[in-house]
């Protein structure tokens, strides 16, 4: 196992090989000291958010193949000497900048114009919404003139008292304007809801831009003031036309007299502010009751309220410190702080490594490092090739093979489902009494042998049964299902297919087994299967399987001349190559350390040791057999009039044979789910998208193109283009399936 290591600032990048699940983050540190010349507690290591921390594994932080763990050098701090006068230079210039605020006098405010006690209209500063109010208290600043009134809202009393100047406060109105009052230009106070303009809200001022009555409606159009700030909402449309009112001038109205009171939108849209009705976010979160406010906690994240008793289990008193509800509360115990160990994880501590008294270090094997990348063009039960990927293509690795889509499974031999059938399989001649023909070859099936205690293979020590995987083999069968006798298909070729790749583990056994890696050799079919007693003296299950693949075999002269023209070449994992050459680079220097050493037992350096090696170089062009397309899909490609940019980049692609395949997936992703669009639809900016997923979005009231946030409008057209999920269908076949 490889990863990477690289510095914060992206600076330098190294390879770190001969690593393994298993390896102590210390360990690790040793050999960064190494490379990076970076002194062991100036590192600070860093993956996927995460701080490593000593006493862990790579396999704790999960750390996959090739992964990048960052390094973050601690800088050495430098203590500079700080002169006295300089502090006390600080403490005069913070004396300069924080003034003393002055204080307020309440001699000499007879001239105010509301008096303590007046009811008034005030202005929230935040909102610029004035609300009912009464004066508490009046005061002016000695060096000035001006008047400050302290002010209480009577529906908000727990904001206390506010302090406001006299622009923000004037007479509380109280006369309401008829229609024929109202009058184009003038400034009126009206209720107006910017969250929701059909429902009632707050009290705003009002430019009246124009007003239209018919014989059934009346309707105003005003541009409402938010504050003194000159913010406003223009051209909205004042549902409450009835409650308009005048803003009164200073003087103007009897202070002693009480005007009605004037009604604000609900404070709560559930309940509509209803005391009768229990609501759930106005009142008591867990019963709904309104009842005992003064026992009601607050959540400090949610602002939800419970009531005390209603809490599991119950409070009996105010807790002191912020309390969060049970749906906010975060249990500390979990949370990893930064220099702080790994919590144990519940999935981990399942698995049969973590029981395993054996010491053995098993994180070193390919078959462990797991899948960097996953096959979406085509679901997981697909049956029938994979497309892009032609007869003859070659893997270095089982988890390649695995990431290509074509044998998902890291270590099982079949790949299927017990009520569905086998989609896959991989020939590696775990039974010797196999016979492999190349067009055909006998099968036997999973199972029989105890794999306890993470074995991966193990003596025969029972029955095999005609269950799980050994049954979904037997489903491709064209032929009922037979769990005693077995049986044998009619019209063999009409059973379902199964991908068949063979592992340069079976080369002891067959011939027709890839000399290095694994190999996919195409669709073969199930004759028929049976049961019978094996070498080892207990029952095994059978399958003839025989090929059934237009696409001519790997093996013979038409598949050895095809694999050149598509230039297929062993498949590396990204990585591999440079580790390899890492490693002959250490044997070299290694080997010439011990000549020098002892010059007198030189050894000639074997011939065949850099053929070893694969070339980590620029591979050789070789001419590479073109795309072809049929009549049917080049005549579709010319009908998507929409996409005739991208169609003729994606053309110019099929010189490259598989790799055309390739650029159509990338050309055509869909920006929402990142797969092949499915159902597309070509926006007028020209971008493809899913139907589902922009019927998703217009859903959650977003009506621009998710690529480049073009306005489609509400009533956009969904038609799907056809053309090119035509072509779609038959470039990758089946993978509508998994949409």
């Amino acid at each position: 196992m490889w990863i990477q290591v690289r510095t914060m600032d992206g600076g330098q990048t190294e390879l770190f090989d001969n690593l393994s699940k298993l390896t102590k983050v210390e360990e690790l540190r040793q050999r960064i000291q190494e490379v990076f010349e970076v002194e062991l507690e100036r590192q600070r290591l860093f993956y996927r958010g995460k701080q490593m921390e000593d006493g862990h594994t790579l396999f704790d932080y999960s750390v996959g193949l090739n992964d990048i763990v960052q390094l973050l050098i601690k800088q050495i701090p430098v203590s500079v000497p700080v002169a006295e006068e300089e502090d006390k230079n600080e403490e005069a210039m913070m004396a300069e900048i924080e003034p003393e605020d002055e204080p307020l006098s309440t001699e000499h405010t007879e001239l105010a114009l509301y008096k303590p006690e007046q009811l008034v209209d005030a202005r929230d500063l935040n909102m610029g919404a004035w609300f009912e109010a009464q004066v508490v208290k009046v005061t002016r600043k000695p060096a000035s003139e001006e008047f400050i009134y302290h002010i209480r809202y009577e529906d908000y009393p727990e904001n206390g008292v506010v302090q406001l100047t006299e622009k923000d406060v004037r007479p509380r109105a109280r006369t309401k304007l008829k229609w024929e009052e109202l009058v184009v230009g003038h400034v009126v106070m009206v209720n107006y809801n910017p969250d929701d303009p059909k429902e009632k809200g707050y009290w705003y001022d009002g430019e009246i831009l124009k007003k239209r009555a018919t014989r059934t409606i009346k309707e105003v159009y005003a541009k409402v003031l938010l504050g003194d700030a000159g913010d406003s909402l223009d051209n909205c449309k004042i549902r409450f036309v009835d409650e308009i009112y005048k803003i009164e001038e200073p003087g103007s109205v009897d202070p002693s007299e009480a005007p009605p009171k004037r009604q604000n939108g609900p404070e709560c849209k559930h309940c509509k502010d209803d005391p009768k009705v229990k609501c759930h976010v106005c009142a008591c979160h867990a019963c709904g009751g309104k009842q005992d406010p003064d026992k009601q906690l607050l959540c400090d994240e949610c602002d939800m309220a419970f009531h005390m008793k209603c809490l599991d289990p119950p409070l009996s008193a105010l807790p002191d410190e912020d309390w969060y509800c049970p749906g906010c509360r975060i249990d500390t115990s979990e949370v990893v702080l930064a220099g702080e160990k790994l919590k144990e994880s519940k999935r981990k501590a399942k698995m049969p490594s973590a029981s395993s008294s054996c010491q053995r270090d098993w994180g070193k094997g390919m078959a462990c490092v797991g899948r960097t990348k996953e096959c979406t063009i085509v679901p997981s039960n697909h049956f029938g090739p994979i497309p892009g990927v032609p007869v003859g293509t070659m893997w270095k690795f089982r988890v390649q093979v695995s990431e290509s889509g074509v044998h998902r499974p890291h270590v099982a031999g079949i790949h299927g489902r017990g009520n569905d059938g086998s989609y896959s399989l991989v020939l590696a001649g775990g039974y010797e009494d196999d016979a492999d023909n190349g067009t055909e070859f006998t099968y036997t099936g999973s199972g029989g042998r105890d794999l306890s205690g993470n074995k991966r293979t193990a003596e025969q020590s029972c029955d095999q049964k005609l269950t799980n995987m050994n049954r979904a083999l037997a489903l491709n069968c064209n032929a009922p299902i037979n769990d005693k006798q077995g049986s044998v298909a009619k019209d063999w070729r009409a059973g379902k297919p199964v991908r068949v790749v063979r592992s340069s583990k079976g080369r002891k056994h067959s011939k027709y087994a890839p000399e290095e890696g694994n190999r996919y050799d195409g669709i073969y079919k199930v004759v028929k299967y049976w049961p019978q007693k094996g070498k080892s003296g207990f029952l095994v299950w059978r399958y003839l399987l025989r090929r059934d693949d237009e696409e001519p075999a790997p093996w013979t002269r038409e598949g050895k001349e095809r694999i050149k023209k598509l230039g297929l070449t062993m498949q590396y994992p990204e990585g591999y190559l440079e580790s390899v050459a890492n490693k002959e680079r250490e044997k070299e220097n290694d080997a010439g350390a011990s000549e020098l050493e002892t010059p007198g037992k030189r050894k000639r350096k074997s011939e065949n040791s850099k053929a070893l090696v694969p070339s980590a170089g620029t591979p050789k062009k070789t001419k590479v057999e073109l795309y072809k397309l049929t009549s049917e899909q080049k005549s579709l490609i010319q009908k998507d009039d929409l996409n005739s940019k991208l169609w003729k980049e994606v053309m110019s692609f099929l010189k490259e044979g598989p790799n055309f395949i390739k650029k159509v997936e990338e050309t055509f992703l869909c920006i929402c789910c990142q797969e092949v669009v499915y159902e597309p639809i070509t926006t007028e900016c020209l971008h493809n998208i899913c139907k589902s997923c922009l019927d998703r979005s217009f859903k959650a009231s977003v009506h621009t193109c998710p690529a480049c946030r073009f306005d489609l409008g509400k009533n956009h057209n969904m038609n799907v283009n056809k053309a090119l999920q035509a072509v779609l269908s038959q470039l990758f076949p089946g993978y509508e399936r998994g949409r």
